[in-house]
């Protein structure tokens, strides 16, 4: 359950209300965007963009290994408990606490080991995004060069903007053409 909850927690990471609407100009109406703020959807940025796509990859993948040691590991622990459970009635009494408290500690360290391998996968994906953001930043620069604004906003952040100014769609492909799935480590300026 925790890992599900840890995986949920990953993907979902700056995810926030979704407060911010797009607004449409009127039809019929002839509008030309100068806008020194633009908007980008960071998550959608990450999770359609050839980097984000690797890092959520590689995240599920190692999630998928460590539930599948953690249902080893359970079934291990289940195996010795019973094992452990039937020969209680031919121990000493003595003895068999002391069998069952070696148990609870074996148990209570296998399960800090998983919670820390846990932690530290989620810690991962937020390095991973972090990541991803240090190496589309010169992408989003120019983009903001390019469209004569000084401001760009996530998309969350803002009460209303017109469609013209999200540049989400323009930055994913220009990142995936110059970063990548962001293993080369070219992070060139476009």
């Amino acid at each position: 359950m925790r890992l599900l909850r840890a995986l949920a927690l990953g993907i979902g990471l700056l995810a926030g209300p979704a407060v911010a609407q797009e607004v449409t100009p009127p039809a019929g109406t002839s509008v030309e965007i100068q806008s020194s703020i633009l908007v980008v959807d960071f998550d959608r940025l990450f999770n359609g963009s050839l980097f984000g796509q690797r890092v959520v990859q590689d995240y599920r993948t190692a999630s998928e290994d460590l539930a599948a040691e953690q249902r080893r590991l359970a079934e291990a622990l289940r195996a010795e408990e019973l094992e452990l459970a039937a020969q209680r009635p031919t121990m000493d009494i003595n003895i068999f606490r002391q069998e069952a408290e070696a148990f609870d500690e074996k148990a209570r360290g296998i399960r800090r080991a998983q919670d820390a391998k846990v932690e530290a996968l989620e810690e991962e994906l937020a390095q991973g995004r972090t990541q991803f953001l240090e190496a589309s930043r010169p992408v989003l620069e120019a983009l903001l060069i390019e469209n004569g604004a000084t401001v760009l906003m996530e998309r969350r952040s803002a009460l209303l903007w017109l469609p013209d100014t999200d540049i989400t769609d323009a930055a994913i492909a220009r990142i995936n053409a110059t970063v990548g799935d962001g293993t080369t480590g070219d992070t060139s300026d476009p």
